[in-house]
């Protein structure tokens, strides 16, 4: 998996260090109780969003937190789009 990290940054012509566990972690939870596909979007908004914040590794791993406690709850049986809009007022918070 390293060898793979490093090459796509290569490619990319990006230079980061990457708590892979962490993406792992969440691409886990979105997949498990989104739907698979909600996997690899989950994480790359994850980078885009630790981007935005020009976050450093606490940021990021407190927007994948945040992330995944939404993951969780759109697993729950008794989901509603107020559990979404407070997901997204704590994201804006971050800075």
């Amino acid at each position: 998996m390293h060898d793979w990290i490093d090459g796509l940054c290569d490619v990319l012509d990006i230079d980061v260090e990457i708590d892979e566990a962490l993406v792992l972690d969440l691409a886990r939870e979105a997949a498990h109780n989104v739907e698979r596909p909600a996997a690899p979007i989950t994480t790359y908004l994850l980078g885009y969003a630790a981007a935005v914040h020009d976050a450093d590794p606490d940021t990021i791993e407190e927007l994948a937190g945040k992330a995944m406690a939404l993951a969780e709850r759109f697993g729950g049986e008794d989901v509603s789009a107020d559990d979404f809009e407070d997901a997204t007022d704590e994201l804006v918070d971050v800075d």
